[in-house]
């Protein structure tokens, strides 16, 4: 069979290359897996580091821990005792907190403390109202190889301090990293999640396929996953990257991966029913399916842009590391792909007889139904989604607040920090802000916000002292307090404002600010021109951008309604937290406006090529939804196991990712591209395809002529 123009482009040739050269490719891409595979093992060269170059609060707490040893974005650990009748004044008490002074002091040798006995000039800051309840700051020097930095002080001071009694009860050690490490020292490794979500994505393959083809996309996922981390290992000599790369690269390779193969296999599939040969079916698929995968490769590349191109290292490095997975995946596809398609495709399809159908009965009907009902199909979505984002309008940033994480800690740090908040001590201590002075000035602390500045907190020409409200840190009156000592020590000559709650401001800064919406602009901007290429089209991309925009909305709205207003938040053994991890929506955009754009990119290529045949804009709809409607579902259903695999780890702000990544592909896959999109493509009718001449020169774009005439039937 003679092959069209069409099958002769740039990846069809690439494809007809790499088959040519067969060995060569498969050993070039076996010994990159390989390679990967070690490289991954050099996880030591990866930080848990959250930096912030150049911001106030961040150079403040660099200077507070450069002088010190201890503390700065490092919150402390707190030493919580129940004092007997008479409190302080009792001389058993006195006797007693002593003790556990100086037991503290020798298990963390170098830490900075303080509390009623070490400083007794702010004796009376570290005791309830009641005289009942005191506390001990401890500042123990962090250890920056561990992603809890008092993974080796903790389990030394409990050690001291497990048969210590104050007014003949036990005392409790909490505090903020401990609350936020939650109640178990294991976790699920990024091998196990990765193989988890790779068992579920085979059933789905399995499901699909119906054949030994259920291997392809997950052998194409093994090679692409491995090799990604060669790119990392190799990044990690020229900038810092964040130990989040793993999971990261882990799933969201997997997934994509596995999306890539699932087009090119499933067109490889339709050009065999088709009366093809397989090196002809090998070369459409190619020429076809290949071309989308490249596109889409490039799309999600490009939306990543907006981590890669932060000034925050840690984000800056999950988008170098996610910008790597496609491109990676997509090079893997359109190479290693047609290969093993050609020698051994039609061996895969045991047990199967012939090639089955890639047309989905489900999807075209719904697809008939949609177009049938485009507007009611319309703007029952729209309400749907309405009703989905207006949560998202009350969206907190911050870190999770205490009260949340306690449930899933330790019960000695729950009863600690209820013991703090019982006594009306509150739970703002346990990340209070740090206040650099110079020699000779104070700080007088506003009404309702403690200050303490113990002598020994002195060094190097500065005098370092913590404050604190009774509020969490994270909630509005824990932030209003932040304010209002800033204010208090702006009128200070020197004096600088550290500590976790001021670098948490200084994050939503530097992330938020306008530089970003100047990124998401250019990223938009490049985007409508690629897709506007691809589609041949301006309205397509207009509307792909558009729905991208509300499904991202969506996602956000769910995220605060499960997790900072707790509902559902049980499924995952969690209540509210109270806000959203600072980070997470802007990586939540990152990999959602890519990933979504990928199966937009799928539904309109194949829209496009049904246009182009002649049928009308209706059918075309019909067709198209009814070829990728069930890769479009499978391909979001694998992605979804393995995001929810990337919820298994511990820690709440890779849980809340999780859900928001999850509930974004959810609503996109059903919602957005299942009704909306091709509600929309129906409203729109031959519109979809208007291209001025100025446009035409200015993108260097030709419209789409269809092979015959559409039909001027009546639209359905």
């Amino acid at each position: 069979m003679k092959l069209s123009e069409t099958e002769r482009s740039g990846v069809a040739a690439l494809a007809r290359w790499s088959i040519a050269h067969r060995w060569t490719v498969i050993v070039a891409w076996l010994v990159l897996a390989l390679a990967g595979a070690a490289a991954a093992q050099s996880d030591s060269r990866l930080s848990f580091a959250f930096d912030l170059p150049g911001q106030p609060a961040y150079e403040t707490n660099e200077r507070i821990l450069d002088s010190f040893g201890s503390g700065g974005s490092n919150a402390p650990l707190i030493v919580v005792a129940r004092l007997p009748e008479g409190g302080l004044s009792s001389p058993q008490a006195q006797s007693e907190l002593h003790i556990l002074d100086e037991r503290v002091r020798r298990a963390v040798p170098g830490a900075r403390t303080a509390s009623a006995v070490s400083d007794p000039a702010g004796a009376a800051s570290f005791v309830s109202k009641d005289g009942r309840t005191t506390f001990a700051m401890v500042y123990p020097v962090p250890d920056f190889t561990s992603a809890d930095p008092y993974s080796k002080a903790l389990p030394a001071i409990e050690d001291a301090l497990s048969a210590i009694r104050v007014g003949g009860e036990p005392v409790r050690i909490t505090g903020a990293s401990v609350l936020a490490a939650g109640g178990s020292s294991s976790s699920t490794s990024v091998l196990v999640e990765t193989i988890l979500a790779g068992v579920a994505a085979l059933v789905v393959l399995a499901i699909v396929f119906g054949s030994l083809l259920a291997l392809l996309p997950l052998l194409i996922a093994a090679i692409a996953i491995p090799t990604t981390f060669v790119g990392i290992y190799a990044l990690t000599y020229a900038t810092t990257m964040s130990t989040l790369v793993q999971n990261i690269v882990a799933l969201v390779g997997l997934g994509v991966a596995i999306d890539y193969a699932l087009l090119v296999v499933t067109r490889w599939r339709e050009e065999r029913a088709a009366g093809r040969s397989n090196r002809d079916a090998v070369l459409a698929s190619a020429s076809t399916a290949g071309s989308s995968v490249v596109f889409s490769g490039i799309t999600v590349t490009v939306s990543l842009a907006a981590l890669a191109l932060t000034n925050v290292p840690f984000l800056r490095s999950i988008g170098l590391a996610g910008m790597l997975i496609p491109l990676i995946s997509v090079a893997v596809s359109i190479t290693l792909l047609p290969v093993i398609l050609d020698a051994a495709g039609s061996r895969l399809e045991w047990p199967r007889k012939r090639p089955p159908t890639s047309v989905s009965r489900m999807w075209t009907t719904i697809a008939a139904w949609v177009v049938r009902h485009r507007i009611a199909g319309t703007a029952g979505s729209l309400a749907l989604i309405a009703a989905l984002i207006i949560p998202g309008f009350s969206l907190q940033l911050g870190q999770p607040q205490a009260a949340a994480q306690a449930t899933t800690a330790s019960a000695q740090a729950s009863a600690g920090l209820q013991a703090l908040t019982d006594s009306g001590i509150g739970a703002g201590v346990l990340r209070p802000t740090e206040v650099v002075l110079p020699a000779g000035r104070s700080l007088t602390a506003p009404d309702g916000i403690t200050l303490v500045r113990p002598a020994a907190w002195n060094r190097d020409g500065i005098h370092v002292a913590a404050a604190w409200s009774s509020a969490d840190a994270s909630t509005d009156a824990g932030e209003k307090a932040l304010t209002q000592l800033q204010a208090a020590a702006n009128v200070v000559p020197g004096a600088q404002i550290g500590g976790s709650p001021a670098q948490d401001r200084d994050f939503i800064d530097a992330l938020y600010g306008s530089n970003l919406w100047i990124i998401i602009a250019v990223i938009t901007v490049v985007t409508f021109l690629l897709l506007s290429r691809a589609l041949h089209s301006i309205w397509l991309p207009v509307k792909a951008l558009l729905l991208n925009a509300i499904s991202l909305a969506a996602a956000f709205g769910v995220l605060t309604l499960i997790w900072q207003e707790g509902h559902g938040s049980g499924l995952f053994s969690s209540p509210a937290t109270g806000a959203i991890t600072l980070w997470v929506p802007l990586a939540v955009f990152a990999l959602l406006f890519g990933l979504s754009m990928d199966y937009e990119v799928f539904i309109l290529t194949r829209i496009n090529e049904e246009y182009a045949a002649g049928h009308t804009a209706d059918r075309a709809v019909i067709r198209g939804i009814g070829h990728t409607g069930r890769l479009v579902s499978s391909g979001a259903l694998i992605l979804v196991f393995a995001f929810v695999a990337l919820g298994g780890v511990p820690q709440t702000d890779v849980k809340i990712l999780s859900t928001g990544l999850a509930a974004g592909i959810v609503i996109d896959a059903t919602i957005i591209r299942g009704v909306l999109a091709p509600a929309l493509v129906s409203l729109l009718g031959h519109l979809n395809w208007w291209l001025p001449r100025r446009v035409q020169r200015i993108l260097r774009i030709a419209p789409i002529r269809p092979q015959n005439p559409p039909s001027s039937s009546p639209r359905k």
